[in-house]
């Protein structure tokens, strides 16, 4: 490719929203990055309309797209979001997908940001399990490249009244410190294994750089914070299954 040629085929504005940070890029039709990944602070208010705004200005500064992905931390269905536990209530009912082709002028779609991100890194083979280890907790579970979308784990019980969320959001660390913070990861990793008997877990997220003197199985992987971008593209692949 010369210098200023852009690769044929459709072009894709991955945006990833965050309870601390807003990324976007653009991504080429395989997937390459074709620009430094851009990044803003979450608002202090993380509403719609303090968010939106500063989507706006970030994208006027992207190169040229032909469609938008955007993965958002909650339950997504339609391109709505259908909860924001740790943004803002204001999201619960939004049309984020219908947002942001009015702001682009693009084809959009949207789904939880968990289940982008595994889109990224899973093998395609078998029952593989996601978590991206964050603000909250995020989680993404996969059948033979099949997403089961929207399994939100952070919000199941994990032991004695207490969420997964609870105890391995970027709040519980600040508040246990990180040798509690990594025994209770290393105790969730084992319940979660007896639960979906995945063959492969992956770890992502801006605190799975935390995870790394865990004691964890064989087949737990930590990976790359970027993969929530990567795996923009692949909400565009067709039918059913969906894989790198």
């Amino acid at each position: 490719m010369t210098r200023g040629e852009l690769p044929s085929g459709p072009r894709t504005l991955a945006i990833d929203i965050g309870g601390s940070g807003l990324k976007m890029m653009v991504l080429g039709p395989d997937g390459v990055p074709l620009n430094e990944r851009l990044r803003e602070p979450t608002p202090s208010l993380p509403t719609p309309g303090e968010i939106m705004p500063i989507l706006e200005r970030m994208v006027a500064a992207q190169p040229p797209f032909d469609r938008v992905a955007a993965g958002f931390p909650g339950v997504v269905s339609n391109g709505v979001t259908m909860t924001a536990v740790n943004l803002h209530d204001d999201w619960i009912g939004y049309d984020f997908a219908a947002a942001l082709e009015r702001m682009t002028g693009t084809p959009t779609r949207v789904a939880n940001d968990a289940d982008v991100q595994g889109l990224a890194v899973i093998d395609g083979v078998g029952v593989e399990l996601v978590l991206t280890l964050g603000t909250g907790l995020g989680s993404g579970l996969y059948v033979d490249c099949t997403l089961v979308p929207n399994l939100e784990i952070a919000h199941h019980v994990y032991r004695k009244g207490k969420t997964y969320e609870d105890v391995l959001g970027n709040a519980a660390f600040e508040q246990l410190g990180r040798e509690k913070w990594t025994r209770h990861l290393e105790r969730a990793v084992r319940q979660l294994e007896a639960t979906f008997s995945y063959r492969r877990l992956f770890l992502g997220g801006g605190n799975s750089r935390r995870a790394e003197r865990a004691d964890l199985p064989g087949n737990v992987c930590i990976v790359s914070n970027r993969a929530g971008l990567l795996g923009c593209i692949h909400l565009w692949d067709s039918g059913a299954k969906v894989c790198p």
